[in-house]
């Protein structure tokens, strides 16, 4: 199950705070100004590198030694 099969969704709260989730759950929260960095980023971005970006910032994403099955 990859990014294509479940993808991260994302939204900002009023008081400026990115709610991360994925598969219908919050799996972060970014406040200040790393909140601001990365929204100013998904609003650049493509749909992949949105995806990319939001499982750095929840830090699920391939460190390159998983094994495969």
């Amino acid at each position: 199950m990859g990014l294509e099969d479940d993808p991260f969704d994302w939204r900002v709260t009023k008081d400026g705070q990115l709610l991360v989730s994925r598969g219908g759950r919050v799996v972060t929260t970014i406040r200040g100004t790393a909140a601001d960095k990365l929204l100013g980023r998904l609003e650049r971005a493509g749909d992949d590198e949105t995806q990319h970006l939001l499982a750095r910032a929840t830090g699920n994403y391939k460190r390159g030694n998983e094994r495969r099955g």
